[in-house]
């Protein structure tokens, strides 16, 4: 059976601070259209390997690359030009809080493709609605709950019609209920439009529904040490995965 091609390859990766590696030799792919989950356990490194795959800090050995395309090999303009590619989930949804929510997801409308304002606006109002939340298009932040928070960024990060999505702990302050259904609509993005979507979580809930191959980053060894997908990365060898997994104690 053929395999779509990989859509982002991650390429002898190393992260580091000065003298201090937070990862090392990191090796995998992600397919066109995959949903791929970055787990391990808290100060890993997950959050920081997404920065480094969406260009906000460089690595300090190896690439990333979308089809083919590096991203650190290039110039300042060539990097700009893949960004343009994916959008981005963070885990607090990031949020200008004096702007009302049509504002916050019109923005990178404005920014980054020189839209007029009515157009802007027109757009924004769609992809809230897609997330659920038309008819909150006047209100600020501070007056929605935190899972509409999340779905609000999320229709931002939607907002260039990007290939790739990034999530960083999606899940991370809501309710179980709240959760689901935002596991629910990722499932739907990527089942009507084919997004790739990468997600760094460690709820076990949403690596098994969303999750079609994964990574596990291990803290004391400072690389990676299992890759599939997840129900199979129960059956590892690595004591440390199948606890993670399993919830279990070592």
């Amino acid at each position: 059976m053929s395999h779509p091609p990989l859509h982002v390859e991650v390429r002898d990766l190393t992260l580091a601070f000065g003298p201090h590696v937070v990862q090392s030799d990191l090796r995998f792919g992600i397919r066109r259209g995959e949903i791929f989950v970055i787990m391990g356990d808290s100060g890993c490194g997950k959050s920081t390997l997404m920065r480094h795959m969406i260009g906000l800090n460089r690595p300090a050995r190896g690439d990333v690359l979308y089809d083919g395309e590096p991203m650190w090999e290039g110039d300042e303009d060539a990097r700009e030009r893949l960004k343009d590619r994916f959008g981005v989930l963070y885990q607090n949804a990031a949020l200008w809080s004096s702007m009302t929510l049509e504002e916050n997801v019109s923005l990178p409308l404005a920014e980054r493709k020189a839209m007029d304002a009515d157009d802007a606006r027109a757009v924004a109002r769609l992809k809230l609605a897609l997330v659920g939340l038309a008819g909150f298009e006047d209100h600020h932040p501070a007056e929605i709950s935190g899972g509409m928070r999340k779905r609000a960024g999320l229709a931002r990060a939607m907002a260039l019609d990007p290939e790739i999505l990034y999530f960083d702990e999606p899940s991370a302050g809501l309710d179980p209920l709240s959760s689901r259904r935002l596991d629910d609509l990722i499932l739907e993005l990527r089942d009507s439009s084919g997004t790739t979507i990468v997600l760094v979580t460690h709820e076990l809930p949403s690596i098994f529904e969303l999750g079609d191959n994964a990574v596990f980053l291990d803290a004391e060894r400072k690389t990676m040490i299992a890759q599939g997908p997840p129900a199979e990365m129960k059956q590892s060898d690595e004591p440390k995965v199948r606890a993670f997994l399993e919830r279990g104690r070592l």
